[in-house]
């Protein structure tokens, strides 16, 4: 997401809460038009894997249960503007290292707090992500209880080298195992996430990977090539030079095998980085990158409603201590702004297999920055030319060639609303 005009408040101890600005957003919502969506973060790990930047904690304090406590009280003030669930996605962190008593609490308080129907009528989708090695039987008739459909295991790699590498320690074959847990739990729904272009790995180590992913039948695959983000472990050895990055041809030529082998297996991509079979992609994040309403709890969760857009403080001493009726302490608010919503729209919009309509997308940008459909029109028609771009069903869609340089062509057609 964009931060052109972003707030930033310090991280130290946030002078503001959610509470003004969700107040402000509800307003200008009617009862039928509150927010759909729902992301949980919960910040607890076993262990801080090396390349992620994703907000969480080795707790040595044990503090699950006033967490768990404070995140009821933030769902519970944020309930009255939500429309009847349709997805909710809880993330982390590991949410599976959650004790399972206290996922009861969390789910029961959901179920009072908000309207599942949706998701109970199996229309909806409530995913959970889950580290191989905490998926046990017990947790899982937990959250099949609280209407949990949809399991996304972090895998990563079936390769212990590499799973050493990125400092995840999980066996490979809890893969699997998670997988049939959930099964058999009655969680029909499964999906596994790897990475690919982790340094040494070779193309046929990943073309293994896949294969052993394939081989578990699940529905839906997240197939992320290793980015190196700021402070991070993993960036931090790459600039001591521990290790070589691997290079751009083979990343490369890993992301067009895992494109070709899996829609050959029926799984499609539908974004950049994810593959499904037909009607089972990810329904919440889909709302992401269409640029819908989601409510957001927990430390560091990001949440987007009638064109605010916040962060949540990521400091679990702040989120637990400042409790402003419920609502929680943040670090970021951008206010509703047209230009950044049209910019935003166009860079999600054009990651999808759907990619951007182009008369409604035209009309959007021109209304806020004048000028902009003709600008658009011609970066599209050089995209295009040059063999990144196609038009279909009056969309600007992106070829295979241009999936490979999806954010070259998102900030190209952003650059339209300058």
């Amino acid at each position: 997401m964009t931060n052109d005009i972003a707030i930033s408040l310090p991280e130290q101890r946030p002078r503001q809460t959610a509470r003004r600005l969700l107040a402000d957003a509800g307003e200008s919502l009617a009862p039928a038009q509150g927010p759909r969506s729902l992301y949980i973060h919960l910040p607890f790990c076993a262990h801080k894997c090396h390349y992620c930047d994703f907000y969480s904690i080795v707790d040595r304090q044990d503090r699950q249960l006033a967490f768990t406590q404070r995140l009821q009280r933030e769902l519970l003030a944020q309930a009255p503007l939500a429309a009847p669930l349709e997805s909710i996605f809880v993330g982390g962190g590991t949410p599976t290292l959650l004790a399972p008593a206290l996922w009861t609490d969390l789910l029961t308080t959901l179920d009072r707090a908000f309207d599942l129907s949706p998701i109970r009528s199996g229309q909806g989708e409530f995913s959970v992500e889950c580290n191989p090695e905490t998926a046990t039987p017990e947790l899982f008739d937990v959250l099949v209880a609280g209407g949990v459909n949809r399991i996304s295991i972090g895998a990563q790699s079936f390769n212990t080298n590499h799973l050493h590498t990125l400092e995840r320690r999980h066996d490979p074959a809890n893969v699997a195992r998670s997988v049939e847990l959930a099964r058999g739990a009655g969680i029909g729904r499964q999906s596994v996430d790897l990475i690919f272009a982790v340094p040494g790995q070779s193309l046929e180590e990943w073309t293994g990977d896949l294969e052993r992913a394939i081989g578990l039948g699940t529905e839906h695959l997240s197939c992320y090539a290793l980015t190196y983000e700021p402070n991070t472990a993993m960036t931090a050895r790459l600039e001591r030079d521990e290790f070589i990055r691997a290079d751009e041809d083979l990343e490369a030529d890993m992301y067009e095998l895992t494109v070709e082998r899996l829609r050959a297996q029926g799984l499609d991509r539908y974004e950049v980085s994810n593959y499904a079979r037909p009607g089972r992609e990810c329904a919440h994040n889909m709302a992401y990158w269409r640029q819908h309403d989601w409510l957001a709890a927990g430390p560091s969760a990001s949440g987007h409603v009638a064109g605010h857009r916040w962060k949540n403080t990521p400091r679990l001493d702040d989120y637990l201590s400042i409790d402003d009726e419920g609502f929680a302490p943040i670090i970021e608010h951008e206010p509703p702004d047209g230009r950044r919503a049209m910019r935003e729209r166009i860079m999600t919009g054009i990651r999808l297999r759907e990619g951007l309509e182009i008369d409604v997308v035209c009309a959007a940008a021109e209304r806020v920055a004048p000028g902009a459909r003709r600008r658009l029109e011609t970066s599209a028609a050089w995209h295009k030319e040059v063999g990144l771009l196609i038009e279909r069903d009056r969309r600007w869609v992106l070829t295979d060639a241009g999936f490979l340089m999806g954010d070259r062509v998102a900030s190209d057609l952003m650059d339209a609303l300058a």
